[in-house]
């Protein structure tokens, strides 16, 4: 069964445009086939149309976990989180 994370960024976008999210997302090593990154702020992609990409691409179970910008490219998961699909 394959696994996707959503990992949703509380406060605004990274006001700097050098923010990394694949970086961010490989040092946070979770495991994962695919992970989508959504911020709070954004208005354009939200939880909803991750998750739709992500069952799109074949993941049977989703989760979504909480995190915070802590420094430049990178996340720092908050420990909150909640299973969205799967067993």
């Amino acid at each position: 069964m394959k696994t996707g994370i959503i990992i949703y960024v509380l406060g605004n976008d990274p006001s700097d445009d050098a923010f990394d999210e694949k970086k961010a997302v490989k040092e946070l090593e979770v495991g994962a086939d695919k992970v989508e990154v959504v911020f709070s702020g954004e208005k354009h992609f939200d939880i909803m149309d991750a998750w739709f990409k992500l069952t799109t691409k074949g993941m049977h179970r989703i989760v979504c976990m909480f995190g915070e910008i802590a420094e430049h490219s990178a996340i720092k998961l908050t420990g909150r989180e909640f299973q969205l699909c799967g067993y």
